[in-house]
C-alpha cells in the first residue's frame, strides 16, 4: 500500500512522528500530504531551541496549540542579556537583528491561539511585559506560564497575572532579574492558588542605570563572590 492510500487519521498520526523539517519535507512530494501538514490538529505542540526558528515555514500555529515552548540554551543568550546601558555597539548590534522575533511570534499566538494551555520561555531577553500582558489577555485557559532568564519581564507582567491569569496554576519567574519581591508578595496574595516559584529572581540586582555608589557597591560585591 502506499502512503497517500491511508486516510487521513492515519496520516495524521504518522506525522505527529516526525519533527517539523520532516513534515515540511514530506508535505512537499504530493498534494494530499500537503493537506495533511497543513491540518490544524496535527500542531497542539511546537517546541523551538532558537529565535531563527520562529521565522522558518516548517509549522503551522492554530487554534489547536496547547503547549508552546520557546528554550534558547546558547552562549548568545548572555549577549541579550547584558544590561541595556552596559552594552557595547556590536552587542548592540546582535541583539537588534533579533529582539522583536520573540514579541512579534507571541503576537501571532496571541491572535491565533486563543487555546494555549501552557507556555515556557527560557533564554528569551527581549521578550517585554507588554507582549505577555496581551498573551494573558487572549488566551484565556492559559494554566502554565514558565518564563526562565527573561531578564525584560517585571513586576508589570506579575500585574498582569493578577488581572487576566484566572486559569492560572503554575507561574515561575525564575532568574528574571527585574522581579521585585513586592511583586511577587501581591501574586501569592492576590492568586493564592497559584503555584509560585522565583528561583534568583528578587533578590538579583536590577537593570536601573546605577548611580556612582551602587556601582562600586556592585563591584564589591562581586569582588566578595570571586
Amino acid at each position: 500500500m502506499h502512503i497517500t492510500q491511508l486516510n487521513r487519521e492515519c496520516l495524521l498520526h504518522l506525522f505527529s512522528f516526525l519533527d517539523k523539517n520532516s513534515r515540511k519535507s514530506l508535505a512537499k512530494t504530493c498534494h494530499k500530504l500537503l493537506e495533511v501538514f497543513q491540518d490544524p490538529l496535527l500542531w497542539p505542540l511546537l517546541n523551538f531551541h532558537s529565535p531563527a526558528e520562529l521565522k522558518k515555514d516548517n509549522f503551522l500555529l492554530g487554534p489547536a496549540l496547547k503547549y508552546l515552548s520557546i528554550c534558547w540554551y546558547s552562549e548568545s543568550v548572555k549577549v541579550c542579556n547584558i544590561e541595556d546601558w552596559m552594552k557595547n555597539n556590536f552587542q548592540k548590534d546582535f541583539c537588534h537583528r533579533h529582539e522583536n522575533t520573540v514579541n512579534d511570534f507571541l503576537l501571532d499566538v496571541c491572535n491565533r491561539c486563543p487555546n494555549l494551555l501552557s507556555l515556557t520561555l527560557s533564554g528569551c531577553g527581549h521578550v517585554t511585559d507588554d507582549c505577555i500582558f496581551l498573551l494573558l489577555k487572549n488566551c484565556p485557559n492559559l494554566k502554565t506560564l514558565k518564563l526562565e532568564n527573561c531578564v525584560r519581564i517585571t513586576d508589570q507582567t506579575l500585574e498582569a497575572v493578577t488581572l487576566y491569569g484566572g486559569s492560572l496554576q503554575t507561574l515561575h519567574v525564575d532568574f528574571c532579574r527585574n522581579i521585585t519581591q513586592t511583586g511577587l508578595d501581591r501574586v501569592r496574595e492576590k492568586c493564592p492558588s497559584v503555584m509560585l516559584r522565583a528561583d534568583r529572581s528578587a533578590n538579583m540586582i536590577p537593570d536601573n542605570k546605577p548611580g556612582k555608589k551602587l556601582m562600586l557597591e556592585k563591584a564589591s560585591r562581586k569582588l566578595v563572590h570571586l
